[in-house]
């Protein structure tokens, strides 16, 4: 059986340094506990997208500051998902 490429984890390491996991077993515990990360990690990202949304038109100058931190972290987060979905599908050809 051939080995698996390396899975970028959807959370990251000391100093902000990417994390990976090689395995030859796909649904072992920690790529479920990724796949639930990321699953976790895009629906909390479309929920503070829909209240940014509602938000937007009259918040005030230090809110927005706060509400674009946030959406800058939950597209990292989205980001990162895409990178390593998009790894593990080139993998696939």
């Amino acid at each position: 059986m051939k080995p698996e490429s390396p899975r970028l984890l959807p959370w990251a390491g000391p100093e902000g340094k990417p994390c990976y996991l090689i395995t030859d077993d796909l649904g072992g515990p920690v790529s479920r506990l990724a796949d639930s990360t990321e699953s976790i990690q895009l629906g909390m990202g479309a929920e503070l997208l829909a209240h940014a949304r509602a938000l937007l038109p009259d918040l005030p100058s230090g809110e927005l500051r706060f509400l674009a931190e946030c959406l800058t972290e939950a597209l990292q987060d989205a980001l990162r998902v895409a990178e390593s979905r998009g790894l593990r599908l080139s993998h696939l050809n």
